[in-house]
């Protein structure tokens, strides 16, 4: 688990984005999985990406016409799994983050700690290698925060699943094997 921290507008997304192959990078290489991402076609890096990476966006990209049983199948089902292996999948992602209960609600009937559930249910659904997750606790309550970073820490040791946060909290940070600090859109040694 690496958690990038620093400061408001220092870059922490733009690399989270350019490491995950959403932004592109115009000078040196980004190797996942032992593929340098920036040479596949764009065809190639969305299969990629959908096969081996889940996302958590900040704004968790939730679209308020589903459930969120759908919002979480949706991958699943662009990535061409059939409806009910999706429905299936998408059901245990929600048990995962203990929302099952909530599986038919849209996200506006949902608590913002409920939204960003469904986002880390859809991020974990097509079980990925690696999960890049922007400010996954946004800005919840303390014990959301809590039980949040418990899930990602167990999900990263029991599904050998790595997480790549990026966050303000320092409690969050804590629990990280490895900081990266940015400022000005570069890594602080200093800090590192």
């Amino acid at each position: 688990m690496v958690a990038i921290m620093g400061p408001s507008g220092c870059g922490k997304t733009t690399l989270l984005n350019c490491l995950s192959g959403i932004d592109n990078v115009n000078s040196g290489e980004i190797i996942i999985g032992g593929r340098p991402i920036q040479q596949l076609s764009d065809d190639e890096l969305s299969e990629f990406r959908s096969k081996f990476m889940g996302f958590v966006f900040q704004t968790y990209n939730l679209l308020p016409v589903l459930t969120a049983q759908e919002n979480v199948e949706l991958p699943l089902l662009v990535s061409g799994h059939s409806q009910k292996e999706s429905r299936t999948r998408a059901l245990e992602s929600l048990e995962t983050v203990n929302l099952a209960d909530w599986s038919a609600h849209r996200p506006t009937e949902l608590s913002g700690g409920q939204q960003q559930r469904v986002a880390i249910a859809r991020a974990l659904v097509n079980n990925p290698a690696i999960v890049w997750a922007d400010e996954p606790t946004g800005n919840p309550d303390s014990q959301n925060e809590r039980e949040i970073m418990e899930l990602i820490t167990m999900l990263n040791k029991e599904n050998q699943q790595t997480f790549v946060l990026v966050t303000h909290s320092d409690s969050v940070g804590a629990r990280a094997d490895r900081i990266i600090y940015m400022r000005d859109g570069i890594i602080d040694t200093e800090k590192a």
